[in-house]
């Protein structure tokens, strides 16, 4: 009788078991913005979800360069991602250790812990049915000498507080006696190269550190302090609308920041940077006492090893299509820094997008029967609307107009792809933002939410070439605005709808966001 009990609580155990292993295992590489967004969204109830990152917290990147002065404390912008997960309802494993290699044949990621001196291995592996990849980039340094080994980079909150200490012993060492004035300017000299967000608001809270704090502490240095920012475009702030690049270089100039745009660096030494001058084609070289490296993202090296591996050798960064799965891999996802969406273009399809909308099959289409497969066309090809809203074509006799300006009742497959030939040029790589990274997270995790019922009842635009319809809508980046501290208790913003605000108002509007 007893035996009997074992055996049937064995087969209990054995069941359960089985029903749990029937959960899809999700692996999620990295805890920046894109894979803690994909964890707070994620109903875990039906997955295994194990996370893997080298750090175990989530930083809140907009605000290091706040860090590295001390606006902030290191400790108000970091969250423990334990502590992120403990508040779902499910469990989520997650190993401290950092991704060596993805295995897509086997469906295997292999993994090496950051901890050391203590017993046991560092080595493992993890299987998956679904890879979430979401490890961010590292810096790019575009293979220039010197910048890894004598420049500050500013990603990660460690950056920040190394950045802090720099800029104190900088200090420290002008102060010393027995040092000459020019030796005291080559240590007072800080150097942002790069003139995107990052290094501008680095510059304008570096600014303001010195004059409202370092220079009541080091009173007999403070006229030798110097802050330039190197930008090899035209302008800093070239992303942004011209009117902020415009205030920002004028504040800059007022504040007594030095901007040199249009200007390569193209060298780094201990005490120097050695820059070209595009318009003269003059090496000019610049002594410094810190450098700040801040000119962009490149892809982490187990990344591009991936990247060889499936056949997307020849690509800067790894490539997704609109449902942010990685190209020419099953089961692995893509969001973040890492990646970049592949918008399919409209002309690859134009033929087949003809043949579905003429329905009557004369050989011709009429507006209606272009109108029939409008709004499916728009939710799969996006660019089809930032066309007709650039342009300002309100009605979509407007493309069915002949060359002269005539409008046509119908067109055939040569005047359908005439009227739709420029649509691609719309297309835009998405920007390397906390902003596109957090949609991405959140994008993901509601698609696997929804993966039963999507797929039973799809919900995306139709196949064109083929009956049916996508089961999910393709991801569609929605730009919500973006910000520009730039000292003083000034800040520029650029929000949709072409609205535009500098000035102190503004600063207190970028308060307001990350106060929420």
């Amino acid at each position: 009788m007893v035996y009997a009990e074992n055996v049937d609580n064995n087969e209990k155990v054995v069941e359960r078991s089985r029903s749990d292993s029937k959960k899809k295992k999700i692996v999620v590489l990295g805890t920046g913005w894109a894979g803690t967004s994909f964890l707070k969204d994620m109903d875990i109830s039906s997955y295994d979800v194990e996370v893997v990152s080298p750090r175990n917290y989530f930083a809140f990147t907009p605000l290091l360069p706040s860090v590295t002065c001390g606006t902030v404390e290191a400790r108000s912008v970091v969250e423990p991602v334990r502590n992120i997960i403990k508040k779902r309802n499910g469990e989520i494993q997650f190993w401290e250790a950092e991704c060596l290699k993805i295995d897509p044949a086997n469906h295997k990621v292999f993994c090496r812990s950051l901890v050391e001196n203590l017993v046991g291995e560092n080595d493992f592996s993890l299987e998956y049915d679904h890879l979430v990849v979401a490890v961010g980039a590292q810096v790019n340094t575009f293979n220039t000498p010197g910048v890894v080994e004598y420049c500050h980079f500013l990603k990660e909150v460690e950056d920040a507080q190394k950045i802090r200490r720099t800029v104190i012993d900088c200090f420290e060492k002008a102060v010393l006696p027995g040092l000459s004035d020019e030796e005291r300017k080559t240590n007072l000299h800080f150097v942002i190269v790069g003139g995107g967000p990052t290094g501008v608001e680095f510059a304008a809270e570096l600014h303001d550190f010195v004059h409202e704090d370092l220079v009541k502490i080091y009173p007999s240095v403070k006229d030798l302090v110097k802050i330039t920012v190197i930008q090899s475009g035209d302008h800093i702030l070239n992303t942004f609308d011209e009117r902020i690049s415009c205030f920002a270089e004028t504040k800059f100039q007022r504040d007594g920041i030095e901007v040199l745009t249009g200007c390569r660096v193209v060298s780094v030494s201990e005490h120097s940077v050695n820059m070209k001058v595009k318009s003269t084609g003059e090496y000019v070289i610049v002594p410094h006492g810190m450098v700040v490296w801040s000119t962009g993202v490149g892809t982490r090296p187990f990344v591009r090893n991936f990247m060889e591996e499936i056949g997307q050798g020849k690509r800067w960064i790894l490539a997704t299509d609109e449902w942010l799965r990685v190209k020419g891999c099953s089961d692995v996802y893509a969001i973040g820094d890492c990646t970049t969406v592949d918008q399919r273009k409209i002309m690859e399809d134009i033929s087949t997008i003809f043949e579905a909308a003429d329905t009557d099959r004369s050989g011709t289409l009429t507006i209606e029967e272009f109108q029939d497969v409008l709004e499916d066309i728009i939710i799969r090809y996006p660019q089809v609307e930032l066309y007709l809203k650039s342009n300002h074509l309100f009605e979509l006799t407007e493309l069915f107009k002949d060359s002269e300006g005539n409008e046509r009742e119908e067109v055939d497959i040569e005047g359908f792809k005439l009227a739709l030939s420029h649509v691609d040029s719309q297309m835009k790589s998405l920007p390397a933002t906390a902003q596109v990274a957090a949609q991405q997270g959140s994008y993901l995790a509601g698609c696997f939410n929804r993966w039963e019922k999507c797929n039973a009842n799809p919900e995306g635009p139709r196949l064109f070439g083929s009956a049916g319809r996508h089961a999910f809508r393709p991801f569609t980046y929605r730009h919500l605005g973006q910000f520009a501290p730039l000292g003083g208790s000034k800040a520029a913003a650029e929000l949709p709808g072409d609205w535009v605000s500098m000035g102190r108002s503004t600063q207190w509007l970028w308060y307001s966001v990350y106060a929420r």
